[in-house]
């Protein structure tokens, strides 16, 4: 074994085979890959994996990740065969609910560009699929590229191309004991066959993942969960089938079930069953184990009921024998993503976990690109390791929420719903009054924030609210419609403690911020700017506003759900040599936005500073009293209206909440949610990152180049940036239904003359205008005021028009 290394990649599956093949494409040596089992069959989740490899998802990035894994299997072999059988994937449709289900995800299809994906008649399912009991199926989707995944020959295949080009070696039975890590920095990988010095780790252990976290204190959020998998003896019915794969594999969600042949056998997965937690310290050692690590003994008691939806589905399993019979692990984590990143704590520490098969080969093109050049060519935000709140890694919360990840594996999950598990982690200081007022809370980073407010009910006798029905009035309520025009004609009151809140000072503030910023940030003190930082490609990294406070201090803010994602992007880019210091206050302040019309009456009947326009400008901030309160006031608007988001130490939050709402009755002031905060900046053009822009988009062709200072020094992303200018193809348009009581989510396809332009980003009601509006990447030439589109919900083709602005 080498004694040193450019990297040690912990873990020979899948995953660590995959992203080992990507860098020593991309030019790496002197890698070293050890692996707890033998080589290749390691006996983690890799090795028993059906290998089904279904690419249509409700994500981009995921559905994207298949897709390349999908090309890249078909490319690779061993001496035993393929590591790809593209045989297709059918979902078949129990129920009505699960029926348009697959509309959906066809939407999804064609928004992510799946090709041939389509649905099928019960007929068409039998055809593909002559086992099946069609008269048992509503309908079907069909993918033809889909297929199955030989996850060992794939392993092995990647191997031999990173050892062949002299980019890596593989040590099998190689357990790690210890990581050594000096002054926050790894220094090297401790095995039982040696220790490898090295300054960078890449964990790819899968269910062995949270082990090697804390051998350096940091926390990979997974928990084990056993799933079963059964084969059953040779079906008569598939006598003659020699070939281990031919006939599509098929989902049967509603039963929470997966099927595919294996010869003149048929095979069965199941999620029917109660989640089976596995404490990742107690997963066995290869040499002891009785089958491999990874497999628990099957338990006869949870497959009862699997075992007859099964043969429901398929009658020609009646007589079958089980022969095989496993419980295998496999890592859910609390949101069901991967995580994917180097690590905030210790550098050089990277993982790649939580990975299935299915996306095996694209995540290990991602981490190479990401361990190379720091910069992915997709979007991986929903896989940033960086996601996760403290309150979100406890050891508590990640088993109960990757139990109730395994149990909904296969559910219908509207955008809307919440988990149940793992309440009140993180409340405002404003929160016994929300809850006086009846506010329905939404679970967002740990935090409880309000969507509508009950007590707002009486709104309704002044405004008209369109009703909706079926998954548009899922999760949604006429009183986010009665907020959102209160907020418009009168006032309104915001939670925005959740927002992200960093002091970044220091002698080379200015500098640092100049070099992070898209826009120039070198402005007067009490001036608030509005930026993107930029990833190198010339992506959107970041979407803040930052505020001077003083000659050499800022105050910048970001959104909760991206605080630790965009945390670790500023923290990552702080000069050697201490000038700049970020201090992150997010908890020792909260925050309100008071907004509407009348929101300069209202603070300035609590305040003695003159708040009026000539001498508190919009985009400044001041530091003034409310009451005895002291407090930092910014004059900016997320909603489009008049007002301020204002600041003070958590412990005043209560008194400056009851002092405002004192103040604004007269005015008309009302407790708003968050579902009217969204459909306010819809109506206004403001984006949302994470789904309007991120590293996919530039501030060109999301219309935000006013923001950009190509003119003013050098900043990360500057030359890409440009260069993207130069070649841009497509603008973010805004669209608004031309039936004023239909309604979008998102996501869904964006049509003209017959081929699919775009996708919608966001989209809500309008309820100032009177008619839905939606947001969506268009060509150039579609993207004119006045071009007629189409946006198809459920199938259904709704008419849409372009138009040049909203409010």
């Amino acid at each position: 074994m080498n004694p040193t290394a450019s990297l040690v990649v912990i873990g020979a599956g899948i995953v660590g085979c995959s992203t080992t093949y990507h860098l020593a494409k991309l030019g790496w040596k002197d890698i070293v890959v050890v692996e707890q089992g033998p080589l290749f069959a390691t006996g983690g989740s890799t090795s028993h994996a059906p290998g089904l490899v279904f690419q249509t998802n409700s994500s981009k990035t995921m559905t994207q990740l298949a897709q390349y894994t999908v090309e890249l299997y078909s490319q690779l072999s061993t001496a035993e065969g393929p590591a790809f059988y593209p045989v297709g994937g059918v979902e078949v449709a129990y129920t009505e609910a699960r029926m348009a289900e697959l509309k959906r995800k066809l939407g999804w299809a064609k928004s992510w560009g799946v090709e041939g994906a389509g649905l099928l008649t019960p007929a068409e399912v039998k055809a593909k699929l002559p086992l099946i009991d069609a008269t048992k199926v509503l309908g079907g989707y069909y993918v033809p590229t889909d297929g199955i995944a030989k996850a060992l020959r794939a392993a092995e295949a990647m191997a031999n191309y990173a050892k062949e080009a002299g980019a890596a070696e593989f040590y099998g039975h190689t357990t790690v004991m210890d990581i050594e890590v000096i002054d926050g920095q790894v220094k090297a990988v401790v095995t039982d066959q040696g220790r490898i010095e090295t300054d960078r780790v890449l964990v790819c252990a899968g269910i062995w993942g949270p082990r090697i976290g804390r051998m350096v204190g940091e926390v990979i959020p997974l928990t084990p969960v056993q799933h079963q998998y059964v084969k059953t003896g040779p079906i008569p019915e598939l006598a003659g089938m020699t070939a281990e794969v031919t006939l599509p594999m098929v989902r049967h969600q509603d039963h929470a079930m997966y099927f595919r042949q294996h010869g003149d056998c048929w095979g069965i997965g199941s999620y029917q069953h109660e989640p089976l937690l596995v404490d990742p310290d107690n997963i066995l050692p290869y040499a002891e184990a009785p089958i491999m690590p990874s497999v628990q003994p099957f338990t006869e008691e949870h497959f009862g009921p699997a075992w007859a939806s099964a043969k429901a589905l398929f009658p020609a399993l009646a007589g079958a024998e089980l022969t095989y019979r496993i419980n295998g692990m496999f890592s859910f984590t609390p949101d069901s993503g991967s995580v994917v990143g180097e690590s905030a704590k210790v550098k050089g520490f990277w993982v790649a976990e939580a990975v299935w098969v299915t996306h095996g080969g694209g995540v290990g093109k991602i981490v190479s690109e990401l361990m190379t050049t720091g910069t992915p060519s997709l979007d991986i935000h929903e896989m940033d390791i960086h996601r996760f709140s403290a309150v979100c890694k406890s050891a508590a919360y990640i088993t109960r929420a990757g139990a109730q990840q395994y149990d909904e594996v296969y559910d219908i999950i509207h955008p809307l719903d919440q988990q149940t598990h793992s309440r009140e982690l993180r409340v405002s200081p404003f929160y016994p009054r929300l809850q006086e007022l009846g506010a329905r809370f939404i679970f967002s980073a740990g935090w409880e924030r309000p969507q509508w407010f009950e007590a707002n009910g009486n709104l309704l006798d002044q405004y008209a609210i369109p009703q909706r029905q079926g998954w548009e009035a899922q999760n949604w309520s006429p009183i986010q419609g009665a907020e959102h025009l209160a907020t418009r004609e009168k006032a309104a009151l915001y939670d925005l403690t959740p927002f992200a809140k960093f002091e970044v000072a220091g002698p080379g503030v200015v500098d640092y911020l100049q070099h992070l910023c898209a826009n120039d940030i070198d402005k007067p003190v009490g001036r608030v700017i509005y930026t993107a930082m930029l990833d190198a490609n010339g992506g959107i990294m970041c979407d803040l506003t930052v505020s001077r406070l003083g000659p050499e201090k800022y105050w910048v803010v970001t959104g909760g759900s991206v605080h630790g994602h965009d945390l670790a992007w500023m923290r990552s880019h702080l000069p050697a040599d201490g000038s700049v210091q970020i201090t992150d206050v997010s908890s020792s302040y909260c925050c309100v936005g008071l907004w509407g019309p009348n929101a300069p009456e209202i603070l300035q009947a609590v305040t003695q500073t003159d708040v009026s326009k000539p001498q508190f400008k919009f985009f400044t901030n001041q530091h003034l009293y409310i009451g005895n309160i002291p407090v930092l006031a910014v004059r900016v608007s997320y909603v489009g209206e008049e007002g301020w988001e204002i600041y003070v130490p958590t412990e005043s939050g209560l008194k400056l909440w009851d002092t405002l709402w004192a103040a604004g009755q007269p005015h008309g002031l009302v407790a708003a949610g968050l579902g009217a905060f969204e459909t306010l900046r819809l109506e206004k053009g403001f984006l949302l990152w994470g789904t309007d822009i991120h590293t996919e988009y530039d501030p060109y062709e999301a219309g935000l180049g006013f923001a950009v200072k190509p003119n003013q020094g050098d900043f990360i992303g500057k030359a890409a940036l440009l260069q993207r200018q130069e070649y841009a193809s497509r603008k973010l348009c805004f669209l608004t239904l031309d039936d004023p009581a239909a309604v979008v989510m998102g996501k869904e396809p964006v049509l003209a003359e017959g081929k699919v332009l775009g996708y919608v980003t966001s989209a809500g009601y309008g309820y100032s205008l009177g008619r839905c509006v939606a947001y969506a990447y268009l060509p150039l030439t579609y993207a004119q005021p006045g071009t007629q589109v189409s946006v198809e919900y459920f199938g259904q083709p709704l008419a849409a028009t372009v138009v040049e602005k909203l409010l």
